[in-house]
């Protein structure tokens, strides 16, 4: 489930909550929509492509428990720490 995504995706929404941030992207070149998760107090990162649309903003409210429903591990990452910093527009 993990994949390769642009650093061109635009962030739609964003939220932080006990060193947890929580970020909905959005790729206006393919539609593509991803959710990236970065916890500041351990250091674990994942983020993963959200194919059903219509689901996005369920996997951004819940992202523990869509990533793991989905088989996504933390400090699985498609890209680099610094890509995750960096997918947003």
């Amino acid at each position: 489930m993990n994949a390769e995504l642009p650093h061109t995706m635009r962030e739609l929404h964003s939220r932080t909550n006990d060193g947890i941030h929580v970020r909905l992207l959005w790729g206006p070149d393919d539609g593509r929509v991803a959710v990236a998760v970065a916890d500041a107090k351990t250091g674990d990162h994942f983020a993963f492509e959200v194919p059903e649309r219509d689901r996005a903003l369920h996997a951004f409210k819940h992202p523990f428990s869509y990533a793991a429903w989905h088989g996504v591990e933390a400090n699985s990452s498609f890209g680099t720490l610094a890509a995750l910093g960096e997918l947003a527009a």
